[in-house]
């Protein structure tokens, strides 16, 4: 057996903790050899975009289009250490501009006269840089992202743009083979712009192991290394962070939330790998934890579709072997796809929220009221003022549980916060909105004060949207160290033949064999739970906290059950998928966020409270004396 390579992540998203990676370097000293961090979501590139675009407009070519805290709260502090312990760096922090990422590192090392430290850049990802026009007009194979099906693009797919409508970005999210050349070169520290959150976990294995297409075994073990990358480069979210069992991590040793553990894997030449973290800290790394987050963000099990491999995480299984050590494993891998998926960004109008508290007796029907007041108030001003009326309009009584929709159970509440929120394509109109929120508290109900933040300011309305353009369109660029020239990347062969839609069958979880006596429960009593985003589509993935467990949640929650549940929010399909090894199920809600986390008017614009809010909603029905006295609560 060879030494295994220690990869630490310290960052799950623009935002994370700033103590984080000086956890890692400190504790781990020379026995990481990677740090890794990952900066860019959907939303993020948004934030980038408009930025971008903000500053074009004032007449601006030059500004920051990276993430400049990388550099500034990351690299300047911790670069020494770094250098003595001879870990190399890997992050997506390049965002939009990876190359004057790179050229900002390396002034920084010329500051700190630091030598001998090579930088490399991993870009091209930006498909609209050689366009003339940024519109889809542009692109003469590009076609929809379906999450349900992978040879159906458009069956389900979130919506696009307009053929003619001007684009803010639009990214290709790139593999891991730009990262590892670069890796082979020499670089020390590789920064890039959109690519897979797992193939920077993935690249410097290839490069460790020197895995290669040749070998028979190289699918599997490149997806048993993009599993790897997708169980930590949400940070701490395998560690106890977002965890159903809460209470094991905000109260475990050495300070619990406070010191939470930022995850490590240890992988083997073979892509097994054990999780985590840095001993006294807090947190909790288990098999529940890591399943929970194996489940987060992902649609069909048997098909995650990444640039490099296609991964099958139906039978993978995982087992204790120390504490706070999780070995992973069973992971299969198959030929990649023609296609790349990318990342875009446009912009439809403008959006503006408020917020106001109301207390007292009746907070809740109070707060609609209101809500439904000021609407009507600004309609008839609209009117008055030959304006357009308002595109859309959403009020929620957060702390009502409002986001449970017919599922909420807290009318008698004596507080809630009145959100509302308005889409227009005028500024002035929105603005308008915005002075009529704070005069209710004078000429409306009894018990309102305002949000806080003061009066809410129109934003743009940035829409995310996921599509595929054939590899053939675009190739990564890598640049290495400060003299280095332009590198083009050439993809490895692709599954031409889409066999990839017709995958090995494997064991369905059965159905159950007890004629009872029977009794209910709420799910979370027998099950775990994690939910995200991907663009306009949630996932929910139930995992049984025993194996026994499973074909009785399986027999309860069927796709009608959850589409009964989250009919609230789920304007489109809901499809059920097996994962046998880990003991779990993942359920995807197309249209489900209310047109994804950028544009999205409702409070969980990204999913996150989804998984909980069918734990504690969906009951579940068990034989008697198969479950403890505790679960039947």
């Amino acid at each position: 057996m060879t030494k295994p390579v220690r990869i630490g992540c310290y960052s799950a998203f623009w935002g994370d903790s700033v103590a984080a990676a000086k956890q890692l370097v400190e504790l781990e000293g020379a026995n990481l050899d990677y740090l890794v961090a990952d900066y860019l979501a959907e939303v993020t590139m948004g934030i980038l975009a408009a930025r971008r675009q903000r500053r074009m407009m004032q007449g601006k070519e030059k500004g920051i289009d990276h993430i400049h805290e990388f550099i500034t709260l990351v690299l300047r502090p911790l670069l020494p250490a770094l250098v003595k312990n001879g870990t190399k760096v890997i992050t997506n922090a390049g965002g939009l501009d990876p190359v004057g990422c790179k050229e900002a590192i390396e002034q920084l090392l010329d500051k700190l006269n630091i030598t001998g430290i090579k930088v490399a850049a991993v870009y091209g990802d930006d498909v609209l840089a050689d366009k003339s026009s940024p519109t889809l007009d542009a692109f003469k194979q590009l076609t929809p992202f379906s999450t349900i099906s992978s040879v159906d693009h458009a069956k389900d797919s979130d919506r696009l743009p307009a053929n003619d409508e001007p684009i803010l970005s639009m990214n290709a999210y790139f593999g891991a083979k730009g990262v590892a050349a670069a890796l082979d070169q020499g670089a020390h520290i590789v920064v890039t712009g959109r690519v897979v959150d797992s193939a920077l976990v993935v690249a410097p294995l290839i490069h460790e192991f020197r895995w290669h297409p040749s070998q028979p075994d190289y699918f599997d073990k490149l997806a048993s290394a993009s599993l790897a990358g997708h169980v930590i480069e949400c940070g701490c979210q395998c560690t106890g962070g977002n965890f159903t069992d809460w209470r094991e991590a905000a109260f475990s040793p050495y300070g619990g939330y406070s010191n939470m553990g930022y995850p490590i894997v240890e992988v083997q030449a073979n892509g097994h790998f054990i999780v985590t973290k840095p001993e006294r800290t807090g947190g909790v790394v288990s098999t529940a934890s890591v399943s929970e987050q194996i489940l987060y963000e992902i649609l069909d099990p048997a098909r995650y579709l990444l640039p490099d491999v296609i991964l099958d995480m139906r039978q993978v299984q995982l087992k204790l072997v120390g504490q706070n050590r999780v070995l992973v494993q069973g992971a299969k891998g198959y030929q990649p796809t023609p296609w790349l998926k990318c990342s875009g960004i446009f912009l439809d109008g403008w959006k503006l929220s408020g917020e106001l508290l109301v207390g007292g007796a009746e907070a809740k029907d109070k707060a609609l009221a209101v809500g439904d007041a000021i609407y009507k108030r600004v309609s008839k001003m609209y009117q008055d003022n030959g304006m357009e009326p308002l595109r859309d309009f959403n009020m929620e009584a957060l702390g009502s549980e409002s986001i449970f929709g017919a599922n909420g159970q807290r009318n008698d509440t004596r507080e809630v916060v009145l959100r509302l929120t308005g889409h227009h394509n005028d500024t002035a109109a929105l603005r308008l909105l915005a002075m009529e929120v704070i005069p209710s508290a004078t000429c409306m109900a009894p018990g309102i004060t305002g949000g806080g933040s003061g009066r809410p300011k129109p934003i743009p309305n940035l829409v995310h949207f996921p599509c595929l353009i054939p590899k053939t369109e675009v190739k990564a660029r890598l640049v290495v160290g400060v003299q280095g020239q332009p590198q083009v990347m050439e993809w490895d062969t692709w599954d031409q033949a889409q066999s990839f839609a017709q995958l090995p069958t494997v064991p369905s979880i059965p159905s159950p064999t007890t004629q009872g006596p029977f009794v209910k429960t709420k799910l979370i009593h027998v099950a775990l739970g994690r939910s995200g985003d991907k663009g306009d589509v949630s996932n929910i993935g139930i995992i049984a906290r025993k194996p026994e467990y499973l074909p009785f949640i399986k027999r309860s929650l069927t796709e009608e059950i959850m589409t009964k549940t989250m009919n609230h929010v789920c304007k489109g399909s809901v499809t059920r998928f097996e994962l046998p090894g880990l003991h779990a199920l993942n359920f995807v809600l197309t249209h489900s966020l209310g047109g994804g986390g950028l544009s999205s008017m409702i409070m969980d614009r990204q999913g996150k409270t989804f998984a909980q809010q069918v734990l504690s909603s969906v009951d579940v029905e068990l034989p008697a004396d198969l479950l403890s006295a505790n679960a039947r609560l």
